[in-house]
C-alpha cells in the first residue's frame, strides 16, 4: 500500500499567545498545515468545520479546560492524535491524559527537541490512521503477514491491525491466554517493520531472576556490585535500533516497571553502576496473559506504564473461539513437523479433524501443535485416525476423559488434567508446562496447591 502523501492537518489549543505562536514558528518549518485555537470552545468549532488529525491541547484553559476538550476528541474523532501541553505537571494528571488516549504531554517551557519528537510519533500514528481510512477492505490476502496461521473473522482482525501497526514505531500491548502466539506475533510485527533488518530481542519476563534483572536489561560496569567483573552489555543495548519484546510484562517488580517506564519516556538508560546515559532508539513490544487493569487494581502494575504500553493493542482470541482455524493449523503442524523429522508427509482423517475441532484446547495453538508432534512420534502411521489421539482429545476410556456421568467441579477437572499431562510427561515439568500452555513457576504453584504426584 502506498503512503500517504497528505501532510497531517495540526490544531494548536492554548490560551497563551505567544506559546501558540512559538509551536507555529517551529511545526512551519516542518512543512506542516497549522491552526490555532485560543480555548477549547474555538477548537472544537475548527473540528466541526474541516478535519485535524493532530492536536496539541493545553489542559488548564479559562472555560472549557483540556481534559474536558479531550474527552470530547476522544468520543467525536477517535482517530485524532493529541498531545496534552501542561505548565503544572503531575503523575495524576499524565494518568488521565494517557487513560483519556493522549499520545502523550510537554511541559512548559519545553524544548524544541522535545516538541519536534513527539510531533515526528503524533505523525506516524495520523499517518497510519488515514492510511486505514483509505484502504481498500482486504479478503482472505494475509501471505504478507508472516509466522502465523488463521483464516476466521478475529484472525482477519488482527492480521489487519498488524499491518496497520507494522510501519510505525508505536509501542504495541499483546494480550490473551498462554499459547495463542503472541511471540509469534511480535515477530511478525518486527519483519514487517522498517526494522526488520535490526535485531529482535525477546525476553521472558517469568523466566528472569529478579535480582539479575536490572543487570540483564541494562547491562553494568566493572565493580558495581560483587561478582561484576567485567562490563557488560544489557539487553537493551543489543536491541538498539531494533524490536524489544517483553513477554509476560506483568512478571516485571514495580520497581523495574518505574525504571522501564523512564526508558520509554527519554529514550536513555544507565548500566548499573555508571552514570553515563546510552541513547536508545528502540521499538517495544509488551504482551500479557494476565488483565493489567485487574493488576492496577490489585497494585502490581503501574497505570502509567499500561496507558505508555498500551498505545496500540492486540488483542488473541483463544484457539476455542476460532476453531475453523483447526484444520489450517494441523495441516500446517503436520507439515512442519514432518519436514523436522524424516520428510514423510502425514494426513488427518475426517472424524480426527472433527474430534480436534470440537477439543476446547486449554492450551490453545501451543497445545496444538505438541499433539501433532507428539502424534508424529508415537504414531507409526500415514493417516491419522481418532485411535492415534490422545485419550482426552478423542474421549476414550482410559486414563483421562473429559466427561462422563459424574460431575466434576472445574478446579476438579483441573487438577486431574494436570496429573494426567505429568503422568504422560514422566514428571518433566518444562514439557508439562509447555504442553498445559503456562509457565513452570505457575505449574508448580499448581502441583503444590493439588498435592499432585510428579515422580514415575
Amino acid at each position: 500500500m502506498a503512503k500517504n502523501e497528505k501532510n497531517p492537518e495540526v490544531l494548536i489549543v492554548d490560551d497563551e499567545a505567544v506559546v501558540r505562536a512559538g509551536i507555529s514558528r517551529v511545526l512551519a518549518q516542518q512543512g506542516l498545515s497549522i491552526h490555532t485555537a485560543a480555548d477549547g470552545s474555538e477548537a472544537l468549532a475548527i473540528m466541526a468545520q474541516q478535519p485535524i488529525n493532530i492536536v496539541l491541547l493545553d489542559i488548564k484553559m479559562p472555560g472549557m479546560d483540556g481534559i474536558e476538550v479531550l474527552k470530547h476528541l476522544r468520543a467525536t474523532y477517535p482517530e485524532t492524535v493529541v498531545i496534552m501541553i501542561t505548565g503544572h505537571p503531575s503523575i495524576q494528571s499524565a494518568v488521565e491524559c494517557t487513560r483519556l488516549g493522549a499520545l502523550d504531554y510537554l511541559v512548559k517551557p519545553f524544548r524544541v527537541d522535545d516538541l519536534e519528537t513527539l510531533i515526528l510519533k503524533a505523525q506516524e500514528q495520523a499517518t497510519l490512521a488515514m492510511e486505514s481510512e483509505e484502504a481498500p477492505e482486504e479478503v482472505g490476502t494475509f501471505a504478507d503477514v508472516p509466522y502465523i496461521v488463521g483464516n476466521s473473522p478475529a484472525m482477519r482482525e488482527v492480521f489487519s491491525t498488524i499491518r496497520r501497526a507494522a510501519p510505525s514505531d508505536s509501542t504495541v500491548l499483546l494480550t490473551g491466554e498462554s499459547g495463542t502466539g503472541k511471540e509469534l506475533v511480535a515477530r511478525a510485527i518486527h519483519t514487517l517493520s522498517e526494522r526488520t533488518n535490526k535485531e529482535f530481542v525477546p525476553v521472558d519476563c517469568s523466566a528472569l531472576v529478579e535480582s539479575l534483572l536490572e543487570s540483564e536489561l541494562f547491562g553494568h560496569v566493572k565493580g558495581s556490585f560483587t561478582g561484576a567483573f567485567q562490563t557488560k552489555h544489557g539487553l537493551f543495548e543489543l536491541a538498539n535500533h531494533g524490536t524489544f519484546f517483553f513477554d509476560e510484562i506483568s512478571n516485571l517488580s514495580l520497581n523495574i516497571q518505574a525504571k522501564l517506564l523512564r526508558v520509554i519516556q527519554e529514550r536513555e538508560f544507565l548500566k548499573v553502576g555508571s552514570q553515563k546515559r546510552i541513547k536508545l532508539d528502540i521499538r517495544i513490544i509488551a504482551s500479557s496473559n494476565r488483565d493489567l487493569k485487574e493488576a492496577i487494581k490489585e497494585g502490581a502494575f503501574r497505570e502509567d506504564l499500561y496507558y505508555r504500553l498500551s498505545v496500540v493493542p492486540i488483542k488473541l482470541p483463544p484457539l476455542r473461539d476460532r476453531t475453523g482455524d483447526v484444520p489450517l493449523l494441523v495441516d500446517h503442524f503436520l507439515t512442519l513437523h514432518s519436514q523436522k523429522r524424516n520428510g514423510r508427509q502425514r494426513s488427518v482423517s475426517k472424524r480426527a479433524l472433527e474430534m480436534l475441532s470440537a477439543y476446547s484446547w486449554p492450551g490453545n495453538v501451543r497445545e496444538l501443535e505438541h499433539t501433532i508432534e507428539r502424534v508424529l512420534i508415537l504414531e507409526d502411521c500415514d493417516v491419522i485416525e481418532p485411535e492415534h489421539l490422545p485419550a482426552f482429545i478423542s474421549q476414550r476410556q482410559g486414563e483421562f476423559q473429559v466427561f462422563s456421568e459424574e460431575s466434576f467441579s472445574l478446579e476438579e477437572l483441573e487438577k486431574r488434567y494436570i496429573q494426567f499431562i505429568l503422568r504422560q510427561t514422566k514428571g518433566k515439568r518444562q514439557e508439562a508446562a509447555r504442553i498445559l500452555g503456562i509457565n513452570r513457576k505457575t505449574l508448580t504453584s499448581k502441583i503444590k496447591k493439588y498435592g499432585l504426584r510428579v515422580n514415575w
